[in-house]
C-alpha cells in the first residue's frame, strides 16, 4: 500500500514539473473587507418617566450598584417596595410618619425592617457609612447592601422570568406576611418601565 502512494505521489509530482506552466500554489487575492468602528456606547438602562421622584431614584440606584438588568426584576422589586411603603422612607409600621429613631414597634421605612436585628442593622450602617437611616438616600443603599438582599440578588440578576417567577425570591428578601397588590404593583411597574 506504501508502495502505491509513493508511486502515486511521484507521477503527480514529474506531471507538475513537465506541464507548460508550473504548478504553484499561491493564495488567493487580498479583499480588502470593510472594518467597523467601534464607538463606546452608555449602556441603556431601565427609566420610569411617570413614576415620582422617589420611584426614579431607587430605579436607577438598583441598575448602578447592582447586575439587574431584566423589566420584570426590576418591576417586581419595585412593587414589593410600593406596596411596603408607597416608596416612603420616614414610616413607620401604620403610616406614622417619624424619624428612624422615633419608630419604635412594627417596621420601619421602604421595606419596613421589622426585626429588631434588621432595623439595628440599618442605624449601624448609617453609623458606619456616615447616612442618615431615615432618607431614602441612606435606606436605598442599606437595602442594596443588605445581607439578605444580596442572598437574592443572584435570583433577580438572571433574565427572562416573569413578575410571578420573581416573586419567589422576593418574598424570601422580605419576608411579609400579607402579599397584598405587590403582584399587581409590579406587573403595573413592568408596564411603565423604558429602556433608554
Amino acid at each position: 500500500m506504501r508502495m502505491v502512494a509513493n508511486t502515486l505521489v511521484s507521477i503527480v509530482i514529474a506531471a507538475t514539473a513537465t506541464a507548460s506552466t508550473p504548478f504553484l500554489a499561491t493564495a488567493p487575492p487580498a479583499v480588502k473587507i470593510p472594518t467597523q468602528e467601534f464607538k463606546e456606547t452608555k449602556e441603556s438602562k431601565w427609566t420610569c418617566p411617570e413614576c415620582t421622584p422617589n420611584e426614579q431614584y431607587v430605579l436607577a440606584q438598583l441598575q448602578e450598584h447592582t447586575k439587574i438588568s431584566d423589566r420584570n426584576a426590576l418591576a417586581t422589586i419595585m412593587g414589593n417596595i410600593k406596596s411596603e411603603s408607597n416608596f416612603t422612607p420616614d414610616i413607620c409600621e401604620g403610616g406614622a410618619r417619624v424619624s428612624y429613631h422615633q419608630c419604635l414597634t412594627g417596621g420601619f421605612g421602604l421595606i419596613q425592617w421589622t426585626s429588631i436585628g434588621r432595623y439595628n442593622n440599618l442605624g449601624r450602617f448609617c453609623d458606619n457609612y456616615d447616612c442618615d437611616p431615615s432618607s431614602l438616600e441612606g435606606q436605598t443603599r442599606f437595602m442594596i447592601n443588605e445581607n439578605i438582599f444580596q442572598r437574592y440578588l443572584p435570583m433577580f440578576e438572571g433574565s427572562g422570568l416573569t413578575v410571578r417567577q420573581y416573586m419567589v425570591p422576593a418574598f424570601y428578601w422580605l419576608g411579609w406576611g400579607i402579599k397584598g397588590h405587590r403582584e399587581h404593583y409590579a406587573y403595573n411597574y413592568s408596564k411603565k418601565l423604558i429602556l433608554a
